[in-house]
């Protein structure tokens, strides 16, 4: 069986948890306890856009918040 987060004509969602941290998810896959939907059920490469526009950061936030200004 091939991944299903791999499926270029798969439905997802974007899930976030509490560190802001994104996950693309397959839409028939339950979301897991900590996840909310913020985007979907759509297309992948609709997903991941959103990933791209939305998640600019990768630390999380707990620690993006600890973290000095770079300015």
């Amino acid at each position: 069986m091939a991944n299903p987060f791999d499926d270029p004509d798969g439905t997802f969602k974007v899930l976030v948890n509490d560190e802001g941290q994104h996950s693309l998810w397959p839409d028939f896959v339950e979301v897991p306890d900590g996840w909310a939907t913020v985007h979907g059920p759509t297309g992948r490469e609709a997903c991941v856009a959103y990933i791209d526009t939305h998640w600019t950061d990768m630390r999380p936030a707990s620690l993006a918040a600890a973290s000095p200004s770079q300015h």
